[in-house]
């Protein structure tokens, strides 16, 4: 980088001004410190950089010279101290036009203000000898003097020689001054081509692409002129043929003529003469519908006054109306608020009531208890008075003991077999809960797609619902809707189906016949008004219907398979899609595909096709027979990328079936066990029971004691736990008695709301029989009125009627009457029939049928005679001349066409080929550049027909935030700051390809955000400081703060101001001395 620690000297400006100073660069050195370092710079030029700028009393510079470097030169300066001058000294230096730079169109306005002349002086770098061009301006004519390498030179000789140097000043893609950055993004497609054609292309390929547009304009005049000949010469060999019996017919046509003729005279004084005779009559009906007319308003105006005096009576009437029903309303709802209140207090009431009833139940059961306590007492005394002597049943207990003991062993066996068992069981069933987990898993990825559909259209959730709980009403098969029943193989592949399938189908429900669909239609959408779809299936099963071709003759293009068998679904939903959508017959690629695409379009003769991510469309005009192609981009799948494994599936299945026998089978052995288990309980059962009674024998003395004493302490406990039932009914007495005060209080507002409520209802019917009246009146007298109403429209309508045809019927007896006299040749105002037609009208009909008649008659047999003429033989014989002569020019021109079809074959050929390889390295670049920026970008070749050269353009897409999709680089869909960083990123994109020796880029950083502006910045660095790349000039009036710079960089500081020191005074040293002098200080 040109700083003043690092390197002595890069590149340096002399300024020489007296009213202001200008300088450019601050570094200087010796000078042979500097001959050394341009020496080495020299090196790293390319052919047609930009080495010296030298200006002279040119716009705000009286003398200043600028030595930029071979990589990337930063020009920074603030505002109007002459960056863009220097622009415009190079646009204008190497012959560039003043519209370019979009400032003054007269060359005399690029002098400094006060100056009659001015000059630019412009090294290039040149291997063999650099190339001098310097231009003087003259400010009285606008008029330049060039030179070249100090000889006088023309324009033209200088302009090849920046041409030579492929230097394009007037290209965007190369030179970009500060007035054209907004109009970059405003070049079209076709534009933006030919300006990278002519910026980075090889020389030929821009004179290949002009040549393909004139071979192919001239291709299409061709063809129009052949078609024209080939229509024209048919025509006439048409012609010619008829003529051959034509001349013996021409008189037997003219007689026919003739008659024509005057029949055609006679006609319209017969069509006046009837015309009249109607307009005479239409005047007399008109005016007897006039006068009835006006009999009919003066008789109806008392009853409108009438209905309007009801009206105004009416309206208070119905004012009060409102007003009491209001009233009635609100004393209702308090009557209401009322009886609520006593329902609540009746209700408290039987709650005491009720209280009073559980106490009572209560001392009655303790009696009860008592008194069966003391019979029980008695009976257990009287058995413990009768128990005597008894004998020892020691022995017959041992005997029992033996016999529990053999059954305990057998027990023990059989808990043996059971555990044995059970553990088989808890195995099978664990392989079951397995099984039914897996397939518990593949239920949720359904259950997952269910709440999917719920949430994007939940009305076809709802009739899902309905349909699952209705699904006996259907004779035939009802499907749910086609996104739950359809089971993409591979996720991967679900874009394809999407992309195929509208999604108004993936929601729709499939059905087997047609009453079935219309009765779920007439449910969900009439009845529930639910916004549903649904298809019927085709009658006969389309789901095998095999494709038109197989699919491996489509495998040398990339195909590997149809969209059919890509996914499995029912034989109903996949007939509908393959009779519908043709599943079994639009393959699916790969990118392989899409390389190939314009072979496959053309050889496959393919109408849909899917590559990789992109869906194609080949349709051929019916007009033209050529084939029109369009690509849209692939969405990624919403719906169907949860795939379900059907073969797994049915695995699982099976697998749980015979885990469920295994199951059934250990149950049915377990079942037997437990009944053998079951005898062995009833006959311990048995034997502990003869135990018990036994041993009962034995203490049942100790025992009825025992009893007798228990209950005894219980007879106690219950007759000390009495409820004194008479102070609880006094008690539930004083309760009720205050809530009856309540009731009383209620009951009387009660009544006086319902008399409110009666009175303001006998007010309201009073009122009602009122208005009842008055509107019997009133829609009797608007009967009446609507009677006398419709008579008076019908009159009016009538007479409306006979106006319109008195003033048509005027008309046309003028018009007639114009017509006659202009047929017969009479002079203006004479309304008689000529005396000499009077004779040969007397022999015509007289009527207008009769004339029709033989008009037609007349016509017919002239019609007979077509296309004759006093010249048909001469015709003839000067046709058949033409037609010769206009083969051969058909020919002719039909061999040329041919001509100019294989020209534009083979420039086409040496031209696009490598366009797309030179498009494909931009897009490299200019999308690692966006990459690089976190966001997205591409460039490619676009034409809409391949065959339409001059329709050629390259388009640039841009994403600058992830929640967008690709756009369109245009003038109003990105912002400003948008589009200086796609322009910028466009051109770095060039700058590596390299043809053009130098870029300039005028103050695109201004419409910029900081961080776009930082990372653009270090992309222009990194990219043009390239040891391999072309000079770049970047002119911006600020910079952003840290930012990265390389060695390779020049930086050109352009100061301004009335007190700049003149360079030849400038001493860098002794500045450097100063300020550390001052900084030591």
């Amino acid at each position: 980088m040109a700083l003043l620690g690092k390197r002595k000297r890069i590149s340096h400006v002399l300024t020489n001004s007296q009213s202001q100073n200008t300088d450019v660069s601050v570094p200087s050195a010796s000078q042979q410190d500097l001959t050394a370092q341009e020496d080495g710079l020299r090196g790293r030029f390319v052919e047609g950089s930009i080495v010296r700028i030298t200006m002279q009393n040119f716009l705000t510079y009286d003398h200043s010279e600028v030595f930029p470097g071979p990589n990337l030169n930063m020009i920074v300066g603030a505002n109007g101290t002459g960056k863009s001058s220097i622009v415009c000294a190079i646009c204008l230096g190497l012959a560039g036009k003043t519209a370019i730079l979009g400032r003054g169109d007269k060359i005399g306005l690029y002098v400094k203000r006060g100056c009659s002349k001015g000059s630019v002086e412009i090294e290039l770098y040149k291997i063999g000898g650099n190339l001098v061009i310097n231009r003087e301006i003259f400010v009285e004519n606008n008029q330049s003097v060039w030179m070249l390498n100090g000889r006088h030179s023309s324009q033209k000789a200088v302009e090849e020689e920046v041409k030579a140097l492929h230097i394009q000043v007037g290209n965007l893609c190369q030179f970009l001054p500060q007035e054209k950055v907004g109009e970059f993004a405003k070049m079209s497609k076709i534009e933006l081509l030919e300006a990278t054609e002519k910026s980075v292309g090889p020389p030929e390929m821009y004179e290949f692409h002009c040549e393909l547009k004139t071979f192919r304009n001239k291709e299409r005049e061709l063809e129009n002129v052949c078609k024209e000949k080939a229509n024209f010469l048919e025509k006439a060999r048409q012609r010619n043929e008829r003529n051959k019996l034509e001349v013996e017919r021409y008189y037997m046509k003219k007689r026919h003529l003739d008659m024509i003729k005057m029949l055609e005279k006679k006609k319209p004084w017969v069509e006046y003469e009837t015309a009249r005779r109607q307009l005479e009559e239409v005047k007399k009906d008109r005016e007897e519908k006039k006068k009835a007319l006006k009999s009919l308003k003066e008789a109806q105006a008392p009853m409108l006054r009438k209905i309007q005096s009801i009206e105004n009576q009416l309206q208070p009437i119905e004012s009060q109306m409102k007003e009491k029903t209001a009233g009635i309303r609100e004393a209702s709802l308090k009557c209401k608020q009322k009886q609520e209140q006593l329902d609540r207090k009746y209700k408290e009431i039987e709650d005491i009531k009720q209280d009073l009833r559980l106490k009572e139940t209560e001392e009655a059961d303790r009696q009860k208890r008592i008194e069966n306590t003391r019979r029980m007492i008695e009976d257990l005394q009287t058995e413990l008075a009768k128990m005597g002597s008894q004998e020892d049943v020691t022995p017959r207990i041992e005997a029992v003991n033996s016999q529990l003991r053999n059954i305990q062993e057998d027990k023990s066996k059989v808990d043996s077999e059971r555990s044995d068992l059970r553990r088989d069981k808890d195995e099978a069933m664990g392989e079951r809960a397995r099984l039914q987990n897996r397939l518990r898993s593949l239920e949720d990825i359904m259950n997952r797609k269910e709440e999917k559909l719920r949430s994007r259209f939940r009305d076809t959730y709802t009739a899902l619902q309905w349909l699952r709980k209705n699904l006996n009403l259907f004779e035939g098969n009802v499907f749910e809707p086609m996104m739950l029943v359809i089971n993409v193989r591979d996720p991967r592949h679900a874009k394809y189906i999407e992309s195929h399938v509208p999604v108004n189908d993936l929601r729709a429900f499939v059905f087997q016949k047609q009453q079935d669909m219309e009765k779920f239609m007439t449910e969900v959408r009439d009845s529930q008004n639910l916004r549903v779809n649904a298809v019927i299936a085709p009658a006969e099963s389309c789901a095998a219907r095999p494709p038109s071709r197989s699919i491996d003759t489509l495998k040398r293009y990339g195909f590997f398979s149809y969209l059919r068998e890509l996914f499995d679904a029912p034989d109903e939903v996949m007939s509908y899609l393959c009779h519908q959508y043709k599943v079994n017959d639009v393959p699916v690629g790969t990118d392989k595909t899409k390389s190939m695409i314009e072979t496959v379009i053309r050889e496959s003769q393919l109408r849909m096709l899917y590559t990789a991510d992109e869906k194609y469309t080949v349709k051929k005009s019916s007009y033209s027979n050529k084939t029109i192609s369009s690509n849209s981009a692939l969405r990624p799948s919403q719906f169907l990328n949860m795939a379900i494994d059907a073969e797994e599936r049915r695995q699982l299945e099976e697998h749980l079936k015979a885990a469920e026998r295994q199951v059934q089978k250990i149950d049915a052995q377990m079942n037997a066990i437990q009944e053998q288990q079951t005898k062995l309980d009833r006959r311990d059962n048995e034997l502990r029971a003869q135990k018990k009674q036994l041993s009962e024998l034995k203490g049942k003395k100790r025992q009825l004691e025992q009893k007798i004493s228990t209950k005894q302490d219980s007879l106690r406990q219950m007759e000390q736990s009495g409820i004194d039932l008479k102070k609880v009914e006094e008690e539930t007495t004083a309760k009720i008695s205050a809530v009856n005060q309540q009731k009383v209080a209620i009951v009387a507002e009660f009544l006086e709301h319902m008399k409110m409520r009666a009175r303001l209802n006998m007010e309201k019917v009073y009122m009602a029989l009122e208005t009842v009246g008055l509107t019997a009146e009133r829609t009797k007298l608007e009967t009446e009125c609507r009677e006398s109403t419709h008579e008076h429209r019908n009159l009016e309508k009538a007479f409306a009627e006979l106006d319109q045809r008195k003033t048509n019927l005027l008309n046309t007896c003028k018009s007639l009457m114009r017509k006659a006299s202009e047929i017969c040749n009479m002079n203006p105002g004479e309304t008689a029939v000529p005396p000499e037609l009077h004779t040969a009208f007397s022999e015509l009909p007289d009527t207008l049928d009769e004339i029709d008649a033989m008009l037609n008659e007349e016509r017919t047999r002239a019609e007979c005679f077509t296309g004759l003429s006093d010249t048909v033989v001469e015709e003839y014989n000067r046709r058949e001349q033409e037609i010769k002569n206009m083969e051969k020019e058909y020919d002719e021109k039909m061999n040329a066409l041919h001509t100019y079809r294989q020209n534009i074959s083979e420039a086409k050929e040496r031209w696009l080929n490598p366009l797309k390889q030179l498009v494909e390295q931009i897009n490299e670049k200019f999308s690692d550049f966006f990459r690089s920026m976190q966001c997205a970008g591409e460039v490619d070749l676009h034409s809409e027909n391949e065959e339409e050269y001059d329709k050629y353009g390259i388009r640039i897409r841009v994403k600058f935030r992830s929640s967008t999709q690709l756009h369109e680089l245009t003038p109003h869909h990105q912002s400003g700051g948008e589009r200086s960083v796609s322009t910028m990123l466009y051109l770095m994109a060039l700058q590596e390809l390299n043809r053009c020796p130098f870029r300039v880029v005028d103050e695109i950083n201004q419409g910029m955000d900081p961080v776009n502006e930082r990372r653009v910045f270090d992309i222009v660095v990194r990219t043009a400081c390239k040891g391999s790349t072309s000079q770049y000039f970047f002119i911006t009036p600020k910079l952003l703060q840290n930012l990265q710079y390389a060695d390779e960089m020049t930086v050109l500081c352009v100061h301004n101001g009335p007190y700049m020191l003149p360079p030849h005074k400038w001493n860098e040293k002794a500045f450097i001395r100063r300020i550390r002098r001052q900084s030591n200080q």
